[in-house]
C-alpha cells in the first residue's frame, strides 16, 4: 500500500492567495458599480458569504466562483441548490448576528470569474437566485 501524499502547503496557499485575488477584483467591480461593502468571508457553522455589499436600501450577498477556464461552465453553475442552501443558511446567521440589516430586503448575487486570478474576466449576475428556491 503506498503511502498518502499530503498536499504541498504552498500549493494550498497558492489556491487560497488566488482566491483572495479574484474575490478582490469581485469586491473592487461591485464598489466601481457603486455598491458598498459591508463584510468579507462571514463565517458560519455551515458555510460562508464571500462578500456583503449593499446596493442602494438593498442587502446583497454575493457568492464569487472562480473557474481557470469557462469550457466546462461558468461558476454559476457551481451554485447549485445544496451550495445555495447554504449560502441561504449562512446568510440567515449573518442577519441575525447583525440586526440591525434584518428589515433590509435581501438578494443573492454571483459573481463568475475566470482566466488569471490576479486580472481575471468577470460577470456579474444580479439575482442570480432567490432564498424561497432553495
Amino acid at each position: 500500500m503506498e503511502p498518502t501524499v499530503a498536499r504541498e502547503p504552498a500549493q494550498a496557499l497558492s489556491r487560497r492567495a488566488h482566491g483572495a485575488a479574484v474575490e478582490a477584483a469581485a469586491r473592487r467591480h461591485l464598489l466601481a458599480a457603486g455598491l458598498q461593502a459591508v463584510a468579507a468571508n462571514a463565517h458560519s457553522r455551515g458555510g460562508e458569504i464571500d462578500l456583503v455589499m449593499r446596493d442602494g436600501g438593498t442587502l446583497v450577498f454575493v457568492e464569487v466562483r472562480y473557474r481557470r477556464s469557462a469550457d466546462f461552465g461558468g461558476g454559476a453553475a457551481s451554485v447549485d441548490i445544496r451550495k445555495q442552501r447554504r449560502l441561504v443558511h449562512a446568510a440567515q446567521v449573518f442577519l441575525s448576528r447583525h440586526p440591525h440589516y434584518a428589515d433590509l430586503p435581501c438578494r443573492f448575487d454571483v459573481v463568475e470569474a475566470d482566466g488569471e486570478p490576479t486580472a481575471p474576466r468577470l460577470n456579474w449576475l444580479r439575482d442570480a437566485f432567490r432564498a424561497d428556491d432553495c
